[in-house]
């Protein structure tokens, strides 16, 4: 098999390295990822200049690997129309540094990694670890994923979707499993907060609560409290957002009774 990684963090980051070195158990790995930080920036795709693809060797003379000076999205729709030489088997997001929870999903790099591959129907999934301070032993997070990896392996899915994946930060012996869960779009996990600079101006700035959530807050049966259990959270991700029976019901509310008439002047 052949897989393609990319991730937010920017290339460098230790998530990155773990994910690699856990994939090259199971096949041949090209790294297409941005040559900086580029969190929270969703689906969003470079435009207005050049993107540059800089190789890289820092995996090893084995792993072909590549900077890119754009984002996630960029990254993986530069590497599968233009850098791989072979259409891979997967695509993988991460390991994302902080779990991707609800409304991440409009948010997050990460995921929108996992979501281009989607639209070139290659299967993706994004994975992402709870775990936000440091030291990280990533030993932890690839021996889950390794576990996930050989579950995955041996099932297929219907094109449209891809698996976002939370891991958490726990020795293998203390996870209690595998938890398929929706995504709890209820909980504002970011909120602004006023900070003033020393010449009285407020400035605002995005504040991380999911630290200060009380376990007792979240639905039961969602990704926020299955994760903080201690389950490894998996999402099925819909790619497709229009709603047929919308589509009908509009129809019949701007097509079939009315018809257009003159402009605001006429």
């Amino acid at each position: 098999m052949h897989f393609l990684v990319t991730n937010d963090d920017g290339i460098f980051a230790p998530g990155v390295a773990a994910l690699v070195e856990t994939l090259q158990h199971f096949g041949d790995v090209t790294v297409i990822c941005p040559d900086q930080e580029s969190s929270a920036v969703s689906h969003s795709i470079t435009l207005r200049q050049p993107v540059k693809a800089a190789p890289v060797t820092i995996f090893g003379q084995h792993v072909k690997a590549y900077a890119v000076n754009g984002t996630p999205a960029d990254c993986i729709k530069l590497g599968l129309e233009v850098l791989c030489e072979e259409k891979p088997s997967f695509v993988f997001s991460g390991i994302n540094i902080g779990p991707n929870l609800g409304r991440d999903l409009y948010y997050s790099g990460t995921m929108a990694g996992a979501s281009e591959s989607v639209l070139h129907q290659v299967p993706a999934i994004s994975i992402s670890l709870n775990k936000m301070e440091q030291p990280i032993n990533f030993q932890y997070p690839k021996d889950l994923f390794y576990e996930f990896l050989e579950l995955l392996f041996q099932q297929k899915w219907g094109q449209g979707l891809f698996l976002n994946v939370n891991l958490p930060y726990l020795q293998k012996k203390l996870v209690k499993g595998f938890a398929v869960v929706p995504m709890d779009m209820s909980i504002t996990r970011y909120r602004y907060v006023g900070l003033n600079d020393p010449h009285g101006n407020v400035y605002y700035w995005l504040k991380d609560h999911w630290s200060l959530m009380q376990l007792n807050k979240f639905k039961n049966e969602s990704d926020y409290s299955k994760l903080r259990e201690g389950y490894i959270t998996i999402t099925p991700i819909e790619h497709k957002r229009s709603n047929r029976k919308a589509i009908g019901k509009f129809e019949r509310m701007f097509t079939k009774k009315h018809e257009l008439t003159g402009g605001i002047d006429s």
